[in-house]
């Protein structure tokens, strides 16, 4: 059977290697090669931190299987295959047909292709039978938003009056209405300007009446329904973009996602919205890679603390943050997405603390202090050495400043759902969860939070509970050499 195929595969592969094991390398290969002869629905739940080898025991199935596979992967995952899994493949001889990109032939049975080539291969119903294989289902919704979504540049524009010269004029007006409502709005650290329905109602009236249009413009009449419109708008050069993008992708893509066999592995995301888009079908859950419960995490969280709108926060963020660097050697990461509060923060260590303190650099020094966002640091952590300690200045609960999560919210809300304790809350849980992972483990590393409402906010008890196992440090100790 194809299952004891890859397990010895697999056990020859690992033997080869000769590093320390992750400890379930040959419960996923068996799991995956499983679900790929079946047909199934199967999704694994890799624990948050594991080590990223695990990917190999889900690609390697897809290489021996004979299947027809589409292989679904972000960008960074993609340079991570190339790199490392499907090189180690190759010197153990295993090289099966691989295609990269649009327009696969169907006699190679292995597809990789990143989330916008998925869709456009949905589009041109190229996908035939292939069955799915995600290998970061957490990022899964956010990537496919993405890929959905639509761009207008200011060159777009033009197009679009070159097009259609007999609406040339009409369309300048609709841009000057957008242009004033747009810069008429008050700036925000964000640079995101919402743009309502009926703002644009009079441009997207006028381009219906008008017969097919050059692309993009044709997707953005078609962007129906449930999306987030906003401008990106640059305050220095008076300029600005428009974005839209639909706020529940995997509702979209509900056909696509039914029709076929779908091995979903990955850290879990925010929410259940991967799970409710697959509702309708029998799913096998599976999850591996726990973390060690008797290996607690060093965590300083004073109980009195200010909460990050009151007028104290500032300073008190500013004095705890050097009390915690003074009292530990190496880097420490300091975590904040407030865009004006993170930058006095750096300032205001900067002044204590000199050259150290840098703002999302990937080169700090090896004392240094880092200050940055929650994304930036996801986006960049795998590139940085790991950070002695980790402060969460605040808590990476959403902000209804930002147009897209404003408009969940709404959406949400005329649902008659939680948009707080279901969507906003478990979406700052999965951030953290995932961040803080990277700490788990390593000996002298400790995680402080910083924001007072863990301890004085009924839901304070739900972050700590994410953060299990840990253990409560009540004062700050100087390092030990």
């Amino acid at each position: 059977m194809l299952e004891s195929h890859v397990h010895e595969q697999l056990k020859r592969l690992l033997h080869q290697d000769g590093r320390p094991l992750w400890a379930h390398h040959l419960s996923l290969s068996r799991l995956v090669a499983r679900s790929l002869r079946r047909h199934d629905v199967t999704l694994i739940g890799i624990a948050p931190g594991s080590e990223p080898s695990w990917r190999l025991s889900a690609l390697l199935p897809c290489c021996l299987a004979g299947e027809a596979v589409a292989l679904v992967v972000s960008q960074q995952l993609h340079q991570r295959l190339q790199r490392v899994e499907l090189p180690r493949l190759h010197r153990a001889g295993i090289a099966p047909p691989l295609w990269e990109g649009d327009n696969c032939p169907q006699d190679i049975p292995l597809w990789l292709l990143r989330p916008a080539e998925l869709l456009r291969a949905d589009q041109a119903g190229q996908l035939h039978g292939r069955q799915l294989v995600v290998l970061d289902s957490g990022q899964l919704e956010k990537d496919l938003q993405t890929a959905m979504g639509v761009t207008l540049e200011a060159r777009d524009w033009s197009h679009l009056q070159q097009a259609h010269p007999a609406l040339a004029q009409a369309v300048a007006s609709c841009f000057d209405q957008l242009n004033q409502q747009v810069f008429a709005h008050p700036a925000n650290p964000l640079g995101r300007v919402p743009v309502s329905e009926a703002a644009e109602a009079p441009l997207r009236q006028l381009l219906e009446d008008h017969g097919p249009m050059p692309d993009p413009w044709q997707r953005w009449l078609h962007a129906r329904g449930p999306w987030a419109s906003w401008a990106e708008v640059d305050y220095r050069l008076l300029r600005w973009r428009w974005q839209r993008q639909p706020l529940e992708p995997l509702r979209l893509l509900q056909p696509l996602l039914t029709a076929r066999g779908m091995i979903l592995c990955g850290s879990p995301g925010p929410g259940k919205a991967l799970e409710d888009s697959l509702h309708s079908r029998s799913m096998v859950r599976v999850k591996l890679g726990d973390p060690p419960l008797q290996d607690p995490l060093p965590l300083y969280a004073p109980r009195r603390q200010p909460q990050p709108n009151a007028p104290v926060f500032p300073r008190h963020l500013l004095n705890q943050c050097c009390r915690l660097v003074l009292a530990r050697s190496g880097l420490t990461a300091v975590l904040l997405d407030d865009v004006p509060l993170r930058q006095a923060l750096a300032s205001g260590l900067a002044a204590e603390f000199g050259s150290r303190v840098v703002h999302e650099c990937l080169t700090p020094a090896d004392n240094g202090v880092l200050c940055a966002s929650w994304g930036w640091w996801q986006e960049h952590h795998h590139q940085l050495p790991l950070p002695r300690q980790l402060v969460i200045g605040s808590l990476p609960l959403l902000s209804l400043e930002d147009p897209v999560t404003a408009a969940r919210v709404r959406h949400w809300r005329r649902q008659g759902r939680d948009w707080f304790q279901d969507l906003l809350l478990p979406d700052a849980l999965a951030t953290v969860q995932h961040v803080v992972a990277c700490l788990r483990g390593k000996q002298g590393t400790r995680l402080a939070v910083l924001d007072g409402r863990i301890h004085c906010r009924s839901w304070g008890q739900r972050v700590l509970d994410q953060l299990q196992p840990w253990v409560g440090l009540s004062r700050l100790l100087p390092d030990e050499h």
